[in-house]
């Protein structure tokens, strides 16, 4: 059994952003018991404030990227060096402009500007279309046309 190591995910940003939630749900259930719209709120607001401390800290290498860890970075109290440049599959990473680098399975970078022409690709909405080579279309309909 010692072969069986689990990344939990137990970081910095992780537990200090559940502290904050508990903290907030607490206020919030305090208000609703006492019947205060305004602490209900504030309790609201609180969990609201966890999130954002948690996504701080996350992009400040507190937290972990998606996925299992190497067993040298599995401790809570190691940082995360490769935060700066963002996770590829982290949507935290995403929303502050970090590891914006798209793929399709193939491996081709594919951009909204780029797709117009493009086999295999519909409209310019970033629509892949994986029945392109068969004829078929996504309504079960024939389709003579393998170029958009």
């Amino acid at each position: 059994m010692s072969g069986n190591h689990h990344d939990e995910g137990h970081t910095v940003a992780g537990w200090t952003g559940c502290a904050v939630a508990v903290v907030g749900t607490s206020v919030a259930g305090v208000g609703m018991c006492l019947g205060s719209a305004a602490g209900i709120w504030l309790g609201l607001g609180v969990v609201g404030l966890g999130v954002l401390v948690t996504w701080g800290l996350h992009l400040a290498g507190w937290g972990k990227p998606p996925g299992i860890r190497p067993v040298a970075e599995r401790g809570m109290w190691v940082r995360d060096r490769g935060a700066r440049a963002g996770h590829p599959a982290c949507v935290g990473c995403r929303l502050a402009g970090r590891g914006r680098s798209v793929s399709n399975t193939t491996g081709v970078a594919v951009s909204a500007q780029g797709m117009q022409g493009m086999r295999g690709v519909q409209g310019a909405q970033g629509v892949l279309r994986t029945d392109a080579g068969s004829g078929s279309s996504p309504s079960g309909a024939a389709s003579s046309e393998s170029v958009v």
